[in-house]
């Protein structure tokens, strides 16, 4: 089976957000339960996207604060559903007791969810504050309803989202700029991180060096490293950050790192239309949602796809974000721990003074060039992702959230096609015809992921492979802990 993406689900999204799909909660729908992109879970997950786009324009992308977000909207979600279902525990709303089995039906789920997002949706994302109010009014019920009662799925939803609110105000993530040793501003630095080459001036090749951005008034900026104490926010579903910490990168001087830097420089001097649209597909992804936000729709074509329940999608969700939270967490780790330079730098270094082929940007396209010339095929108001390489957070998410799908579903088989145009994003005054990508395979789409982020020259084929390696173990443990929570048999699962 195929199922086309084409973007089709932001004219979805458009439409019932404005209302004009929109009806009151009902479990049945012709006497039938609401599937795909009927049930509510689906709806409110479209929601958190758009909301995560609103976030990245305000904020500019932060893929590592976004994929939080999103993991705890999730995890909100699925411990209210727990308290309807026969056997499912929850991860944080362990004080509530289950509601006996005559309460189990999927009005009271839809209420409880629905509780359990908006509450948590409007305190991550409150400048989408009157599109969640709207969507609560449209499904017939009350947002200014902050009942407690653990008897009443309001009640449920809303300690659900405020338990899960408050473990993790003090994860590690500053959220409110209140940890010792930061500015004061949320998500701000406290470990005061420093790199060892300054913007100007590289002094060891082997570390990474800042880069400048030009933002729309033509002026250069340093971004900064992007939260570079990640690696001490407190993992969801996995023990600790340095779980699965990969083996060092290739060493400065090694024949390895030669050829990979090579590698680089290749792939870039032969971007076909299809490379170019893969590259800026993965960069910026569906609804400039970033990783976990790519992957969730990935997640909802799946459910389209397959017409999942409320309660597939709440399983789903919760799962594949868990990874997508806690691959940050591990990425980040490996990044700070090895610090480790870009291509950027490295062919600079390695073929300085040689004459080679590459991307002089959006109004020079591919020319001759000296190696110390070379750029990433990327526009200049996001040259190049601002914090260490190793290793890829784009291979390490898209190879931890296509193994949760191929885990979840039980088959690698995916089956959808996007089209886009090669050069829109990078260089819109020489675009290509359009071209449709294709993702056969769970495991495909993963593996395309990574290596549009070495065609791009963002990563060396190294921070690829061992992010591809570690986002898979994560997805891997992570499923054994997603299966007891519940209630399935973890006999015979792997797990570490």
């Amino acid at each position: 089976m195929k199922f086309k993406l084409l973007f089709s689900s932001i004219a979805f999204l458009l439409l019932f957000v404005s209302g004009g799909n929109a009806t009151e909660l009902n479990s049945k729908v012709n006497g039938t339960e609401p599937t795909g992109a009927d049930n509510v879970a689906y709806q409110w997950a479209y929601l958190a996207l758009t909301a995560t786009a609103h976030d990245t324009d305000i904020n500019e992308p932060r893929p590592t604060v976004t994929s939080r977000y999103l993991g705890l909207i999730f995890t909100s979600m699925f411990d209210a559903w727990t308290r309807y279902d026969e056997k499912a525990s929850p991860l944080y709303l362990q004080e509530v007791e289950r509601r006996p089995e005559t309460e189990r039906n999927l009005r009271n789920k839809e209420i409880a969810i629905s509780y359990a997002a908006y509450r948590a949706l409007d305190a991550y994302y409150p400048f989408d504050g009157q599109v969640f109010r709207d969507k609560m009014r449209e499904l017939g019920l009350d947002p200014d309803n902050t009942s407690l009662d653990p008897g009443t799925p309001t009640g449920i939803g809303n300690l659900a989202a405020r338990t899960v609110m408050e473990r993790r105000m003090n994860d590690g993530s500053n959220q409110f700029g209140e940890v010792e040793g930061s500015d004061g501003t949320p998500y701000s630095d406290y470990t005061g991180y420093m790199p060892v080459n300054d913007i100007d001036n590289n002094i060891d090749l082997k570390r990474w060096q800042p880069k400048y951005f030009i933002n729309e008034e033509g002026e250069k900026y340093n971004p900064g490293c992007l939260t570079p104490y990640w690696q001490n926010v407190e993992p969801l579903l996995m023990k600790k950050a340095d779980q699965f910490r990969p083996g060092p990168p290739p060493a400065i001087g090694s024949k390895k790192l030669e050829m990979e830097v090579q590698e680089v420089v290749d792939l870039q001097a032969n971007l076909t239309p299809e490379n170019k649209a893969l590259v800026e597909f993965m960069r910026d992804g569906p609804l400039s949602a970033q990783q976990a936000g790519h992957w969730l729709v990935f997640s909802q074509d799946v459910s389209v796809r397959d017409q999942h329940t409320l309660d597939e999608d709440v399983k789903m969700y919760f799962y594949v974000e868990s990874v997508a939270l806690d691959g940050f967490i591990a990425c980040w780790d490996a990044k700070m721990f090895y610090d480790y330079a870009r291509p950027y730098a490295l062919v600079h270094a390695y073929l300085k003074g040689k004459t080679i082929r590459g991307w002089a940007g959006p109004d020079k396209g591919m020319v001759s060039m000296k190696g110390q010339d070379w750029r990433p095929y990327s526009p200049d108001s996001f040259l190049c992702p601002s914090f260490p390489s190793y290793v890829s957070g784009h291979s390490t998410i898209s190879g931890g959230c296509a193994e949760a799908l191929r885990l979840f579903t039980g088959s690698d088989e995916f089956g959808v096609e996007v089209e886009l145009i090669p050069g829109e994003l990078t260089e819109p005054d020489n675009l290509g015809e359009p071209v449709v990508l294709q993702f056969p395979t769970f495991t495909k789409a993963g593996e395309m992921a990574g290596i549009s982020r070495v065609m791009g020259g963002y990563h060396i084929q190294s921070d690829n492979i061992e992010g591809l390696k570690l986002g898979r173990n994560i997805a891997q443990y992570n499923y054994r802990k997603y299966l007891e929570l519940i209630g399935e048999d973890v006999s015979g699962q792997t797990g570490q």
